[in-house]
């Protein structure tokens, strides 16, 4: 058994009235993917925040938080050796070119000249930006800026990536290398943490996955895990406002129906009772297919991934 690299305990984070963390525990092992999922305002970046000196948590009876064993209240600057972050935002400096930002940020860890720029070469050929290196950031796609954001945190060869939703924006061909380059890092032996609100990036890029829903714990498991407890194989979905079958005596009895929020969904582990389903539909208003973590998301919280609180 890998030993947890975090561990959380009971942690709770309030804005004034607002609640954003509530009661949480966790433990990430090394060498490992693990991911919050939830939807905007989940409370997914303000325990990421916890976990990398940027928040305190609340003063509550039995809280505790553990980086490589160390307390981010008390002991901040050995996480932030140990460690690289790629925030939300692409923080960087628009006045100087590709490799002068890695440089420029290779000395907060007071990396020689000769080593730093060695290393910031590597990366930049790693995350495929090696002949943008004199490049100016603002002549840059949103989609390298990320990958450089990456290649920034990892300057340090930080045991723990934190990762703040890193494809949010990004079309589906640039997401799929940042995914290969992040699944090489873990292959490594980087652990990494990362914050989605995509369904399929934390089922592509994850060991384990916390459900966050209005700052609490939902599930937690493997996604193919939560697919397989807690979810039917397959799904129906009327898109087509105006049609009623919920109360069809045709439907069979293995059918599930929900119907929370403007779509209705059929759900069963037999592709066929949903095929009866469907032959009650005019074509064009239906969508079949198997379940996702969405799916499972939504038995739970009745609310989709995408929606805002």
């Amino acid at each position: 058994m890998q030993s947890p690299v975090i561990q959380v305990h009971h942690v709770c984070k309030t804005f004034g009235p607002l609640r954003a963390v509530n009661d949480l525990s966790f433990e990430v092992p090394e060498k490992s993917c693990f991911g919050f999922l939830g939807p905007n305002g989940a409370g997914k970046t303000t325990m990421m925040k916890m976990l990398y000196c940027r928040a305190l948590r609340d003063k509550n009876n039995g809280s505790t938080i553990n980086v490589f064993g160390y307390d981010p209240e008390k002991q901040p600057l050995h996480i932030k050796y140990l460690s690289g972050v790629v925030p939300q935002e692409d923080n960087l400096d628009e006045e100087l070119n590709v490799i002068q930002n890695l440089m420029l940020f290779a000395r907060f860890y007071n990396m020689p000249f000769k080593k730093a720029r060695a290393r910031a070469e590597e990366l930049l050929d790693f995350l495929e930006l090696g002949e943008k290196s004199t490049a100016l950031i603002r002549d840059l796609s949103g989609g390298m800026k990320r990958r450089l954001v990456i290649a920034r945190a990892l300057l340090n060869q930080p045991r723990l990536l934190i990762l703040d939703e890193p494809t949010t924006g990004l079309d589906p061909q640039v997401r799929h290398v940042i995914w290969d380059k992040l699944r090489q890092l873990k292959k490594q032996g980087t652990t990494l943490l990362l914050t989605t609100h995509y369904m399929e990036e934390a089922f592509a890029l994850c060991d384990t996955i916390l459900v966050l829903d209005r700052g609490q714990k939902v599930l937690e498991g493997p996604p193919k895990q939560l697919l397989a407890d807690h979810i039917e194989d397959y799904v129906l979905e009327l898109n087509e406002a105006g049609i009623d079958v919920t109360d069809s005596e045709a439907i069979p009895a293995q059918v599930r129906i929900d119907a929370a929020g403007p779509t209705r969904r059929f759900y069963c582990s037999d592709i066929d009772p949903l095929k009866t389903v469907a032959d009650q539909l005019p074509l064009g208003t239906f969508f079949l297919r198997q379940s996702t973590l969405e799916d499972v998301f939504l038995k739970f919280t009745g609310r989709t991934l995408n929606e805002t609180q």
